[in-house]
């Protein structure tokens, strides 16, 4: 009968305790991780360098009447391992260590195992003498062997299982990226940040909150990076010093990464990628937005500056197309952050990297495609903009984010990356196809519990569109300080929020446009 694993752990856990080999920190990682892996606790300790083979041992032994053994000191001869199939072994977990008259002894995982005992029993017509290993050293030994067909021509030394384990530092960066990433989620943080010279850092609510652990040196910085990437973006990131990229761990969700050079080593920014859609009451969108989302063609962006949001509210603007609409909708996306399902449009998500080599490419054939609804994840350079106004010219609905501080000078930002001579040309165009910029910000909450959305909004209405064509962006914000319904800026939204106490003044002046107008607005009202 096999012991029940719970009751193991604790005990496990008390002894190493009670001996003063682990701390409870350690300990509480070590159990958050099994709980993830499935993994025996003595495994992940050795994993994690936190306990010796035979520090390991001692316990097994004492907890049992069966004696342990380190597999790493022993030699096994092929006759010896030929006792038993291979099938039998990699059932069972155990593996023929020496065979007597009279008796076998086995090295087992699990030696209270009645339903192994017998069977091998009954194979080999004599007693079976259990001996425990540690489970990571008999996986080890197994995998050794399934590599070699089953079967041995010469010795297994444990030497080589050593030699084996130690070629493989994933095994330590696999526990330690766990652990990381579970933090990361636990704390419902927005980003993990990786950098030599200081410890992992986790980024919640606008701020830096260094974990626990010490400080990362280049080589760790390297090893954490390249243990999540396969070889074509490992050749990426050679080639152009950066790479993005989405991974997965069981039972903690997805993720979007960047990994990066920086002073002759590797950094890299992590953000949970949401399994489900927040709703517009959740995120805090107004209901008026919705009017511009179903419009059948146009220019939508979403700007800011990293990290606020953007991505979030995109999902949430083609969610509500995606329920609404019957239509066809193309995404590109670098990477896909939030699966979308088909509902009443047909919605086709393509990933940069995986489906297409670059935005430029995706974008270049996308209207041939037949998409009533376009969704640019990011546009990040001329061409893309370039295509976004076209498509948005030809009865299209395109929807994207943009980098940019405030939803004025995303207009100018884009026409200053336009060739000179085609600058007024460009400014005709949006004029004609703009619908609406809308620029956020997630500010912490007056509790200190989350961040609520604060938004600018500039709706192309006919005077709007006059500034545009005209190259008098700027004074859209001189001219109509004061909300209307074309504009509404950044700092009116701040001062309704500080005056409902949902966040803190000093957080309003902290992101607002013009401080000396904010303090105005929080003095007379608005």
């Amino acid at each position: 009968m096999i012991p029940d694993n719970s009751a193991y752990y604790q005990r496990l856990g008390d002894f190493l305790l009670s001996k003063g080999l682990i701390t409870h920190a350690q300990l509480e990682l070590a159990l958050t991780i099994q709980a993830q892996s499935g993994m025996r606790l003595g495994s992940i300790l050795l994993n994690l360098e936190l306990l010796s083979p035979d520090d390991l041992l001692d316990f097994l032994a004492k907890r049992s009447s069966h004696p342990a053994l380190d597999l790493y000191k022993l030699n096994l001869t092929p006759d010896v391992l030929g006792s038993i199939p291979y099938s039998i072994m990699k059932k069972h977990q155990v593996l023929p260590i020496a065979i007597g008259e009279k008796s076998v002894f086995v090295a087992m995982v699990v030696p209270t195992d009645d339903s192994a005992l017998n069977e091998l029993s009954f194979l080999l017509g004599k007693a079976i003498e259990p001996i425990i290993v540690p489970e990571g050293q008999m996986k080890l030994a197994l995998e050794y062997l399934e590599q070699r067909g089953g079967k041995l021509d010469r010795p297994l030394v444990g030497t080589d299982l050593e030699r084996m384990r130690k070629s493989r530092p994933s095994d330590r960066h696999s526990s330690d990226l766990q652990r990381m990433f579970t933090a990361l989620v636990a704390e419902n943080a927005s980003d993990l940040l990786l950098s030599a010279g200081v410890a992992p850092s986790l980024r919640k609510n606008s701020e830096i909150i260094r974990l626990a652990m010490p400080p990362l040196t280049p080589d760790q910085a390297h090893d954490y990076a390249f243990e999540m990437m396969d070889e074509a973006q490992k050749e990426e990131l050679e080639r152009s010093g950066d790479v993005d990229f989405a991974y997965t761990f069981p039972d903690l969700g997805r993720f979007r990464l960047n990994v990066y050079r920086q002073r002759n080593t590797f950094a890299m920014s992590a953000r949970r990628i949401m399994d489900v859609i927040p709703s517009w009451e959740t995120l805090g969108l107004p209901g008026w937005l919705a009017e511009f989302a179903l419009k059948p063609q146009g220019l939508i962006m979403i700007t800011g500056p990293a990290g606020h949001g953007k991505t979030t509210t995109l999902a949430a603007l083609v969610d509500l197309i995606n329920s609404r609409r019957k239509c066809n909708i193309i995404t590109i996306e670098d990477p896909i952050e939030y699966l979308h399902q088909h509902r009443q449009s047909n919605i086709n998500q393509r990933e940069v990297g995986l489906d297409t080599p670059t935005f430029a490419q995706g974008l270049h054939h996308i209207l041939r495609q037949a998409p009533d609804v376009i969704v640019i994840g990011e546009m990040r350079d001329p061409e893309s903009f370039e295509i976004a106004i076209k498509a948005a010219e030809t009865g299209h609905l395109v929807l994207t984010t943009f980098h940019s501080t405030l939803a004025t000078s995303a207009v100018e930002r884009l026409i200053d990356v336009s060739p000179p001579n085609m600058q007024h040309q460009v400014r005709v165009q949006l004029a004609d196809c703009l619908l609406l910029i809308l620029n956020q910000r997630l500010v912490t909450r007056r509790s200190g519990n989350g961040r609520v959305l604060a938004l600018e909004s500039l709706i192309a209405s006919p005077r709007i569109r006059n500034f545009i064509r005209e190259g008098k962006t700027h004074q859209i914000r001189n001219m109509y300080q004061q909300s209307s319904e074309d504009f509404f800026p950044i700092d009116i939204s701040l001062v309704k929020l500080v005056k409902e106490g949902k966040i803190m003044q000093k957080e309003g002046v902290k992101y607002c446009d013009n401080p000396g107008f904010f303090n105005e607005l929080m003095t007379r009202g608005v």
